[in-house]
């Protein structure tokens, strides 16, 4: 197989795009008949920022002229920590291999990419969410499970933000 990687640049918008809606529907198990029109929007316009500025890279990779995966990176910072002393993290998302390319390494050069991607620009914190298809994966490579980490679930934001609107 002859895959062809390539960084992603704006003129992928409209790929990008619908890669990330047909992503979120895989990894969510939604039907192709949810619109996600909010989302689709959303994620147009966080390409058509965060591309040029850097924040974001992508990579897509191509059988001929036929898609067959993605991959991308945001890269962010928080407070120096002492296991972070530069306070540079990245998270690598949207990674995304068509299933008849899955269990051919595609997805572990994907992988790969993004992370030669990140320790170019010098930052070695480097994490993403994994789902039960892409954590053999993701172990493979060396990525370990966090054990420190909390999230305030949306419903619950969403719950203190009507609270709070009046205040």
């Amino acid at each position: 197989m002859d895959m062809i990687y390539r960084r992603a640049d704006i003129r992928d918008l409209d790929l990008l795009t619908e890669i990330r809606v047909q992503v979120l529907r895989a990894a969510n198990h939604l039907p192709e008949t949810d619109e996600l029109a909010e989302v689709r929007a959303n994620s147009r316009s966080y390409y058509r920022r965060a591309l040029p500025e850097g924040a974001h890279a992508a990579f897509l990779a191509f059988d001929g002229e036929r898609f067959a995966a993605t991959g991308g990176v945001s890269f962010y910072a928080v407070m120096p920590t002492c296991c972070n002393p530069s306070g540079q993290k990245a998270y690598l998302m949207n990674i995304y291999t068509c299933p008849e390319y899955r269990r051919k390494g595609v997805a572990y050069r994907m992988v790969d990419l993004l992370v030669k991607e990140c320790l170019a620009r010098d930052v070695t914190f480097i994490s993403l969410e994994a789902t039960d298809m892409g954590r053999p994966l993701y172990e493979k490579y060396g990525f370990r499970p966090m054990r420190d980490e909390m999230l305030l679930p949306p419903e619950r934001c969403l719950s203190l933000a009507s609270r709070w609107a009046g205040l």
